[in-house]
């Protein structure tokens, strides 16, 4: 998979690219991320990319000429283009596990008062990470890659997002790990018992039942 961020804030991405499960991901070839910056794209002397708004109003308005050069520089019949904004459809693990089989995704992050309208024509489909608004599109946009990157084959175990919570409407069940017992709080006998079918059961009832107390909505759906 290849990754293209448009941002104008490049710099942000530079430390969480290069950690963790994205730095490994890249090692192993899973997937290639790049970063561009589409103030490089402005035909304007000064690189200017925003103005203001028609009808008057605060703040300024990312412009079409530069998104649509740089958009329309690297797109291919193969690419996905998604805008980060806060009134796209919320972000959810289908998404990213629908994302996950494409072959090239730009992911475009806004800024300022946001897009001239007109952006939006370039775009496949738009997407927000909850209903509040950030400064611009780059933190979403780490969201984005960091939750598809993980469901790459051969970047983690398959096994271990399969148990993720949010797969088949339900929150993950509750872990455990060594003492048995800390400042008393007992792990439950069950996940000793070496009774796999226990366990399985056991673990799919906490996952409901955690389900129900905390996102009922889930379940609803």
């Amino acid at each position: 998979m290849k990754i293209d961020i448009l941002t104008l804030f490049p710099n942000m991405f530079s430390k969480i690219l290069e950690e963790s499960i994205l730095k490994r991901a890249q090692e192993k070839e899973a997937v290639t991320i790049r970063v561009i910056n589409f103030r490089e794209y402005s035909n304007d002397p000064h690189q200017k990319v925003d103005d203001t708004p028609y009808g008057g109003g605060p703040g300024m308005v990312l412009s079409c000429q530069p998104i649509f050069d740089c958009i329309e520089s690297i797109r291919t019949k193969d690419s996905k283009v998604i805008m980060l904004t806060p009134d796209g459809t919320t972000y959810r693990q289908s998404i990213a596990y629908s994302l996950a089989k494409e072959k090239h995704l730009i992911l475009l992050c806004g800024h300022y008062e946001g897009f001239d309208e007109r952006i939006r024509s370039l775009c496949d489909l738009e997407i927000s990470i909850g209903d509040y608004v950030l400064t611009g599109g780059e933190i979403p946009a780490m969201v984005l890659a960091d939750s598809i990157v993980r469901l790459l084959p051969g970047v983690i175990e398959e096994e271990s997002h399969k148990e993720d919570s949010f797969n088949n409407q339900r929150l993950d069940y509750p872990s455990y790990t060594k003492p048995f017992i800390f400042r008393g709080m007992k792990v439950p006998e069950v996940l000793l018992s070496g009774n796999h079918k226990k366990i399985d059961e056991f673990r799919r009832q906490m996952s409901y039942n955690k389900t129900k107390e905390r996102r009922p909505d889930l379940l609803e759906k």
